[in-house]
């Protein structure tokens, strides 16, 4: 509720503020708007920059990798069976 009231008196004073010192605002956007211009400029072209520089560096393809990785979860998996296999007949023996 109180964040209510205080929107409202200050939603109430800004528009007061606009009114009676006009000029001065139109001068603040005046000032204002070509600095952020720029400055939203600059990191805009940055954001661009470093964004060519990421596509370049970047490999096109990971074909090379793929082979491997597979061969090597092919591994995996059939020494996690041949671990399963030893675990179960450990377990038969013993009982």
């Amino acid at each position: 509720m109180a964040a209510l009231g205080g929107g409202l008196v200050a939603l109430l004073l800004g528009i007061i503020g606009i009114i009676f010192w006009f000029g001065y605002f139109i001068k603040a956007l005046q000032a204002g708007v070509p600095a952020m211009l720029i400055l939203g400029g600059a990191l805009a072209v940055y954001l661009g920059f470093e964004e060519l520089k990421d596509k370049r560096n970047t490999p096109d393809t990971f074909d090379d990798n793929t082979s491997a990785l597979k061969g090597e979860v092919e591994s995996l998996k059939d020494e996690i069976k041949e671990l399963k296999e030893k675990k179960a007949e450990s377990e038969n023996k013993g009982k």
